[in-house]
Formats: C-alpha cells, sequence, structure tokens
C-alpha cells in the first residue's frame, strides 16, 4: 500500500513493508478504523478520568478501591482460593537452582529475582562484567 492509501477516512502516513502487507490489509484496516470511532468516546473519557486522578494524587490524595465493587470486599463469604502447595514456598534463586530449573523438562518454571539485587544498574553491571 503506498502513501496515498485511504481505507474508510484512514489514511497512510508511511508506505506498507512487504513483509507487512499480509497483516496490515485493507480489511484490517477497515477494522481498527470500526474499533476506533466505536471506542474513542469511552477512551477519551477513560483519559480525562485518569488526569483528574492523577492530579489527585499529585495533590496527596491516596489511592483507594472503585466503589462499585465494594460488595465484593463486604461479602464475608467470597474468598479467593489459596495458593497451590509449590507456590507456598519460595526463595531468591541461585545458580543451581536456575540450572536444574532449565535442565527439568518442566514446561514453565517461576523464578524469584526479588531482593537478589536491589537494582537494575547493579543487575546490569553484573552482567556486563560476565560479557
Amino acid at each position: 500500500m503506498s502513501l496515498t492509501t485511504s481505507v474508510l477516512g484512514v489514511k497512510l502516513l508511511q508506505e506498507v513493508e512487504k513483509v507487512h502487507q499480509s497483516i496490515l490489509t485493507p480489511e484490517a484496516i477497515k477494522f481498527l478504523a470500526t474499533l476506533h470511532r466505536y471506542f474513542k468516546p469511552t477512551r477519551r473519557s477513560l483519559l480525562q478520568l485518569r488526569q483528574l486522578q492523577q492530579a489527585c494524587l499529585d495533590a496527596g490524595g491516596l489511592l483507594d478501591f472503585n466503589p462499585q465493587t465494594s460488595w465484593i470486599r463486604e461479602d464475608l463469604a467470597w474468598q479467593a482460593a489459596s495458593p497451590a502447595p509449590g507456590l507456598v514456598n519460595h526463595w531468591p534463586v541461585d545458580g543451581k537452582m536456575v540450572i536444574n530449573a532449565l535442565n527439568s523438562g518442566a514446561a514453565t518454571y517461576m523464578a524469584n529475582f526479588k531482593g537478589l539485587y536491589t537494582t537494575f544498574e547493579k543487575s546490569f553491571h553484573k552482567c556486563s562484567k560476565t560479557g
């Protein structure tokens, strides 16, 4: 599609590269235009609410739960399920644990890196020394 291509009033400002033409088809552009036009009022309203919320926070206000969902917090019968037994015990990882996990054949592995390095910079520094 060229610079002059227009679909449902959507004008492409840049030529679509050949590799992307099978994805960004005229039908896909029509779909995106329809979604945009349908949700535009809601999106704008939510963005305005976000600005108001940010102004409140900037003025020292605190975050709170949505009052419309108070019923679920007030219902003492409602409880979340307990965590699976394998998720109850967790601790920071070490190299041996990661190697064992990678060699285990498991489809997934969750590692708790919290506390291992206090900042991204320290982590990045350690990686750059070894590589």
